[in-house]
């Protein structure tokens, strides 16, 4: 019997080795799918970013409420992704993947019936459960398949690919407002889960072996990778760095609608231009990294968020453009530190890739609904909130980051 079982495990670890290769040379496919995985987020958030004000209005509660659906559903995600890690080293890839999606696409056609601000919220934290297991297992695949410089330069490929989501949601969202309802947005989502899902299911498995362990044992994971200093140094400098930008996409409807007065249509398209900011970084990496040594990189993608934080605070009240090209200058740094920054976080681990996956995509969201929840207090004026969180996130990251490097971590050339 157990030579029966090794003869099994060979089989399904050489037809997977082989599934691999040919993924290798199917790029076309492959980046494009990781890339949609991992885009849920952007997606699900910002296509209805232009719709919170007039919802806030329509349904006579305020702003900082309607934003708690933003909130909410970025704790679910972070929670959920806790759990689809370790299930996906567990059982494989596949599997809890397209659970997921099928939960998203189910409560993805229920949010097109809400009617209150609780319904809203309630919709966004089921919805929130079924996306979490796009991002993860993605980022896992993506450890699965590739290594070293050549995974540096598919995460670049696809965070390239990303960056068209929170560039073409808003704008989706807004034209949805304006020949439909707001409730299309959601199926709209539905779809989108269904797209992802054929994907999947003409997607081989990546796991190159499956753990015999039991699932609590697997749980256990964690612990190990908190207890392994290196890799949660970098998680959390990291996840520290995007904090402006969490705060940027929860008070951006605020700012450009209410403050400087735009419809939902012009602020959609003020949002894209700051989505094209995060892509071209994440292009501008693709490219220098082929010239230029990945941590110097980072090291002027942490100074810009700094100096962007400083132009904020100085320049972003006079107008529309005054605030989004230092904003601009955020995000593009942002863009251009993710993929080296990522691949370096997943540099410290050999083993758990799912679970380490997870419990970095999980950091990220985490302070990400901390400064979510942050810049949605009734506060007189958000842009110098926004600036002030630039300039101290920036400033903490980039003296961290040359601790880390004085110090060393494994893959820090």
């Amino acid at each position: 019997m157990s030579i029966m079982i090794k003869d099994l495990a060979m089989a399904f670890k050489q037809k997977t080795n082989a599934s691999k290769e040919k993924i290798q040379k199917n790029l076309k496919v492959t980046v494009p799918l990781l890339a949609l995985l991992s885009a849920f987020p952007p997606l699900t958030t910002d296509m209805i970013l232009p719709a919170l004000p007039s919802l806030a209005k329509s349904w006579n509660v305020s702003l900082s409420l309607i934003n708690l659906n933003l909130v909410f559903f970025f704790v679910t995600y972070g929670l959920f992704l806790l759990f689809y890690g370790p299930i996906s080293d567990r059982y494989g890839r596949r599997r809890p993947l397209l659970v997921g999606l099928a939960v998203y696409i189910v409560t993805s056609l229920l949010g097109a019936f809400v009617s209150g601000a609780p319904m809203l919220i309630g919709t966004r934290i089921l919805q929130a459960a079924g996306a979490a297991a796009g991002s993860s297992i993605s980022m896992a695949m993506t450890k699965d398949i590739f290594v070293g410089p050549e995974r540096e330069r598919i995460l670049a490929y696809i965070a390239v690919i990303m960056g068209l989501a929170p560039m073409l949601a808003p704008i989706i969202g807004g034209w949805i407002l304006l020949y439909l309802s707001w409730h299309w947005i959601f199926l709209m989502e539905a779809f989108m889960g269904i797209i992802a899902m054929f994907g999947v299911l003409r997607f081989p498995e990546t796991l190159p072996e499956e753990s015999e362990a039991p699932l609590s044992q697997v749980m256990n994971t964690y612990g190990r990778l908190l207890l392994n200093p290196s890799y949660m140094i970098m998680v959390l400098v990291m996840s520290v760095s995007f904090f402006p930008l969490f705060s940027f996409i929860a008070g951006s409807s605020a700012i450009y609608i209410n403050e400087f007065g735009l419809s939902e249509q012009k602020y959609s398209y003020f949002f894209a231009f700051n989505a094209l900011a995060i892509m071209s970084g994440a292009f501008s990496c693709l490219r220098l990294t082929r010239r230029v040594n990945s941590k110097h990189l980072m090291t002027i993608a942490f100074a810009g968020v700094f100096l962007g934080g400083i132009f904020l605070l100085f320049m972003g009240q006079h107008g529309p453009w005054s605030f989004a090209l230092p904003m601009f200058m955020v995000s593009f740094s942002l863009g251009l530190s993710r993929p080296p920054s990522n691949n370096l976080v997943l540099e410290q681990v050999d083993r758990d890739i799912g679970s380490a996956s997870s419990l970095l995509i999980f950091t990220y969201f985490t302070f990400g609904a901390v400064s979510m929840w942050f810049i949605s207090l009734e506060w007189a004026d958000k842009i110098p909130v926004l600036g002030t969180t630039a300039v101290g996130c920036g400033a903490l990251v980039f003296a961290a980051w040359f601790i880390i490097q004085k110090r060393g971590v494994r893959g820090i050339a």
